[in-house]
């Protein structure tokens, strides 16, 4: 019996997974190595990956028949969230990265879970096409590495709500040290990784400089529990800060969100600057402390001394976790970059993201560090895996090697072919780790689970309302509508 989706379906699915396969090949050998003197990098990425595996096809099904995936997408481009350019690209990877390991370990095939395989990408190809909606691309390298995720209207909202600084001045002075506090602060919270910070740009600003939108990450007491107490005095978990630089042209904004710009980036060339929050409660980026530059530099002194006294606390925690708790720390940041899917649905349920699948957890025994180095390095870096062979004539996009990371799903399917629909149900979860007992931080205040739930529930925002209109060839059509003088007051 063949499966119950098209050929279509499977042409879709098998052109996203190489277009993912591009990506990630192209991101993770353009990149330093990963690793850490503190954690144990490579083996809990890898075990993250089967956690993917494992957990997102239950909870993609679970967040989409509760919100639709472009719904979520329209939604996070209103906002600074975990639902963005780095996070939407490598959830997927992850997942098919799970998928990969399982195949070359000859405990899947690749007509086994077809039905997983096609939800699960259908709805985060759904979630990048919305979200990159205003440029019409699904990633940046799609677009010569441009990230251009806002509309005119937003960025001209933040072009004139910032506020100019000039080197040695009293703002550029604190924005300066407060961006090295919040980035090592993310960097630590999120178990020595980079999915703290995701940059998207760059936009061309009336007098010819260019801006760029930086959004710092779940800096608050949030879905880690590790964060409970250390980082109560934080006061928002998402902030969006928007930096305009003059002499400078960022010519790389790429499917990770970092950025490359020429010459390098040096804060002596700042022109203005802005600082927002906002989530999936808030109907777009509230202006925090900016109502003049005396009043933001000392907001952004009290907030980095605070971020880094907690960064110090941290340090200490975790100095003082075991391999296994680092491990899975590590592993749930990983596996968990597609949880905010479920905070804009109202679905989010703690156990569901934080939580290692037992199928999972059977693969730790395997994950010392040198083997966990050696996966990785397999895996995403050299494509050496026997699953990763196609044809001896074939060559990659940039490799021109004849190996790709992901493999495809067998056209035959469609006819005869023996094949499985999916993983099954979600296992039992197990953790190392203290369970979570602060409330949530949010724009509408501190929130239990079930209060963040009803809350994004009852959520309505204008601005999504209207977001059939909320593109710029709408706007330059329809310069005296209604509907886009209501969009600009926003």
């Amino acid at each position: 019996m063949p499966i119950k989706h098209s050929y279509k379906d499977l042409l879709d699915t098998n052109s996203y997974i190489q277009k993912l396969a591009d990506s990630f090949y192209f991101m993770c050998t353009t990149r330093t190595v990963q690793e850490s003197k503190l954690f144990p990098v490579n083996p809990y990425i890898t075990l993250s990956y089967y956690n993917a595996w494992y957990r997102y096809p239950e909870l993609v099904r679970k967040v989409d028949a509760a919100m639709p995936a472009e719904e979520i997408a329209d939604r996070a481009r209103q906002v600074g969230s975990y639902v963005n350019t780095i996070t939407m690209d490598v959830c997927t990877q992850f997942y098919l990265g799970g998928r990969q390991w399982l195949i070359d370990m000859g405990i899947l095939k690749p007509t086994d879970a077809v039905e997983d395989v096609i939800d699960v990408l259908d709805f985060t190809r759904r979630i990048n096409l919305a979200y990159h909606r205003s440029e019409a691309h699904i990633f940046p390298s799609d677009g010569s590495y441009k990230d251009q995720v806002h509309t005119a209207r937003q960025t001209q909202f933040f072009e004139e709500n910032a506020l100019g600084v000039a080197p040695g001045d009293k703002l550029h002075h604190a924005f300066t040290k407060f961006m090295a506090a919040v980035s090592a602060y993310g960097f630590l919270s999120h178990c020595e990784c980079r999915l703290s910070f995701c940059n998207n740009g760059p936009y061309r600003t009336k007098g010819g400089n260019e801006m760029l939108v930086r959004d710092a990450l779940d800096l608050s007491e949030c879905d880690y529990p590790w964060m409970d107490g250390i980082a109560s005095e934080i006061e928002f978990n998402n902030l969006t800060l928007t930096v305009e630089m003059k002499d400078t042209h960022f010519n790389m904004v790429d499917d990770w969100g970092s950025f490359e710009a020429e010459p390098s980036y040096n804060n002596e060339n700042l022109v203005s600057v802005g600082l927002y929050t906002s989530d999936y409660l808030s109907d777009g980026y509230i202006p925090v402390h900016m109502d003049n530059a005396s009043e933001l530099a000392d907001y952004l002194d009290d907030q980095r001394e605070k971020m880094e006294a907690a960064t110090a606390e941290m340090w200490k925690m975790m100095a003082g976790w075991s391999r296994e708790q680092m491990i899975d720390a590590g592993l749930l940041v990983y596996s968990g970059t597609l949880k905010d899917v479920a905070h804009f649905a109202g679905v989010y349920e703690q156990d569901d993201w934080m939580l290692i699948d037992e199928r999972c957890q059977r693969m730790k025994p395997l994950m010392n560090d040198e083997y966990g180095g050696s996966a990785i390095a397999e895996l995403v870096g050299l494509i050496t895996l026997t699953s990763q062979n196609r044809s001896p004539h074939h060559q990659a996009r940039y490799s021109k090697e004849r190996s790709e990371m992901w493999s495809q799903i067998p056209y035959s399917v469609l006819a005869d072919d023996d094949f499985t629909s999916g993983v099954g149900p979600m296992g039992a979860g197990v953790t190392t780790l203290p369970a979570k007992t602060a409330k949530w931080t949010t724009t509408q205040g501190k929130l239990t689970q079930d209060e963040c739930n009803a809350a994004a529930k009852a959520f309505t925002s204008r601005v999504h309302d209207l977001r059939h209109y909320d593109d710029d060839q709408w706007a330059k059509n329809n310069p005296d509508a209604p509907q886009t003088a209501e969009l600009a007051a926003r």
